[in-house]
């Protein structure tokens, strides 16, 4: 397997494709005016399409695939997500109905399901622990970078050949990297059955086992969910920032997406860079980084929903929004994989993917909206600056999991000072 011999070759590769992704992913939002009325779609049912029915996917899938990376060929399993979600995305030009459409993206997010966990364990095993946050960090700035060139396409190669010609290119462009991807070998068949995962039921109950072992494991996933609601405030803040402050819908939305790619990328970067360097120096290495990170922001976060738009805070504020989520992806990811077997990496970050998707994207959001609702009908002044700080609090509420997460790591490395490290057990044998 020489390819494995250049792992900024790999790094380079797996961020490419996290940010073909995240550009299929978006081009649904991005052309949403012209999906809707070609395929005489309500607000509802496109709702459900950029909503509930990639969680139930997605979340669900990122779980499974994990688990089959564990055991078998993760550059197979990354191919074969690549070329469903690809054909997938060339289907999705060819919907002329609204289940046609809910049916070509329910596969997109099963088979970008397949990505990130097996990314993840790969780079944890070509990467030493000391660089893990930075090349974590850099791979997750695929999520920003998407974004970003999504938009991009939409409005160029979008706007000149319309969205269905888009899907049709992205898809073939998919399918071929899928191809050529799949020549790459990672033959696991001949390693020890105790260094490969488990079958998927077997392997769920030992994650779980690993969480009810290790408490800074499970606070560390607790934490790493808690700050991703921090997305659900930023569903509603260009709602909040034009209904209750007063600001221009037009020029406020392209200012929030140019800062939140900016500071989204930069939160990605720098949190794995900076991560790395301070997680060998502070107490509970990256999840204190992350802790360090919060404290940080939280002030200027919480300024920002009540000072005057326009003013240094108010920006100062937002920008730290965008930072802090992608800029905990480095440090969460590479504590996260330092903490598991190799055997349980992929099934770990599936899992943890399953929680994020679930409970942090659709239940956050959902709750969030509701929320507005009834703080409407009960005549509540400025309800979305409720939400909005509501979701603030909860987010940087997570620093209060991150902390114990640091706590039970430092306890740990002093006991691995004074004593020897206990073997990994078995899959097998974990899970009784």
């Amino acid at each position: 397997m020489a390819w494995k011999k250049n792992p900024s070759a790999v790094l380079a590769g797996l961020l490419f494709i996290h940010l073909l992704a995240h550009i299929d992913r978006n081009m649904l939002l991005d052309f949403s005016p012209q999906i809707i009325a070609d395929l005489g779609i309500s607000n509802a049912q496109y709702g459900f399409l950029v909503g509930a029915v990639w969680v139930m996917s997605f979340g669900v899938m990122a779980l499974f695939l994990g688990s089959l990376a564990d055991r078998f060929s993760r550059t197979r399993i990354i191919a074969a997500g690549v070329f469903i979600w690809s054909l997938c995305t060339w289907a999705s030009g060819h919907a002329q109905s609204f289940e046609q459409m809910a049916l070509a993206r329910f596969f997109v997010a099963s088979g970008e399901a397949a990505l990130v966990p097996a990314a993840v364990s790969l780079l944890t095993e070509l990467f030493s622990e000391e660089r893990r946050g930075t090349v974590m960090g850099l791979f997750f700035m695929g999520i920003p970078m998407g974004i970003g060139v999504s938009f991009l396409l939409a409005g160029t190669f979008g706007a000149a050949h319309g969205w269905r010609s888009t899907f049709y290119t992205l898809g073939v462009a998919g399918v071929v990297i899928a191809l050529l991807l799949a020549f790459l070998k990672d033959d696991r068949s001949n390693a020890p059955a105790h260094e490969r995962g488990a079958p998927f039921v077997l392997q769920v109950r030992t994650v779980l086992g690993l969480m009810r072992q290790r408490p800074a494991l499970l606070f560390l996933i607790v934490g790493f969910v808690l700050i991703h609601v921090l997305f659900a405030g930023l569903s509603f803040t260009q709602l909040w920032l034009v209904q209750e402050r007063g600001l221009d819908a037009a020029s406020i939305a392209s200012r929030i997406g140019a800062l939140q790619l900016l500071f989204g990328a930069l939160g990605a970067v720098v949190g794995g860079v900076v991560g790395d360097r301070l997680a060998r120096r502070i107490p509970g290495g990256h999840a204190g980084v992350i802790v360090l990170f919060i404290a940080l922001c939280a002030v200027p976060m919480i300024a920002y929903r009540f000072v005057a738009p326009g003013s240094w805070l108010f920006y100062l504020g937002m920008c730290a929004g965008f930072f802090l989520p992608l800029g905990s992806y480095g440090p969460a990811n590479a504590a996260i994989m330092g903490m598991v077997p190799p055997q349980t990496r992929s099934t770990v970050s599936g899992f943890t993917m399953l929680c994020i998707n679930i409970l942090a994207i659709a239940v956050a959001n959902l709750v969030a909206g509701r929320a507005v609702d009834v703080l409407i009908a009960q005549g509540v002044s400025s309800p979305l600056t409720h939400v909005v700080l509501a979701t603030d609090v909860v987010g940087i509420g997570s620093i209060f999991f991150f902390a114990l997460a640091a706590l039970f790591s430092a306890g740990q490395r002093a006991g691995r000072g004074t004593a020897p490290t206990a073997a990994v057990q078995p899959v097998a044998d974990t899970a009784r």
